[in-house]
């Protein structure tokens, strides 16, 4: 794993690590999507992988903070890597985000002051909540795995 320096921000390169968190309720798996307060996007909880991080501790501190929900049991064998391009005050910035696939045991969240909702939500209404493809994509990728491993 490549670790990114002070210089790569500047440039406009940001790494981020995160869940995509479900539960289980009786008949179907219901996934963890967050509101975020600057544009209202709906998306998994995630971060910036800081020093000394990896992308687990990374993705798990995240989620600690912008949930409340500590450790999930992480699912093995998934991660995958969404990579966008997005505008912040007039500069391109490039972003790579590693997902990780974890099972919550708990529906209660408590957001951090970064979000103004969550939701716990079935496949179908999850995509359609998301915001933007990348998520839809991830989201598509991790009940794929899950339908495999039932």
């Amino acid at each position: 794993m490549r670790s990114i320096s002070p210089s790569d921000a500047e440039e406009g390169e940001e790494r981020s690590a995160g869940f995509v968190l479900f539960r289980r309720s009786p008949d179907r798996r219901l996934y963890l999507l967050l509101r975020h307060r600057d544009g209202g996007h709906w998306a998994f909880p995630k971060g910036r992988i800081e020093p000394g991080e990896d992308e687990r501790d990374t993705a798990e501190r995240e989620v600690a903070e912008e949930t409340g929900i500590e450790t999930p049991r992480r699912i093995g064998g998934f991660r995958r890597v969404s990579a966008y391009r997005f505008e912040r005050g007039g500069r391109s910035i490039s972003k790579t985000v590693v997902f990780f696939l974890g099972e919550a045991v708990s529906a209660t969240v408590c957001l951090s002051d970064e979000h103004t909702d969550a939701a716990w939500l079935g496949m179908a209404a999850a995509r359609e909540r998301l915001t933007y493809a990348e998520g839809r994509r991830i989201l598509d990728e991790a009940e794929a795995f899950l339908e495999a491993a039932d």
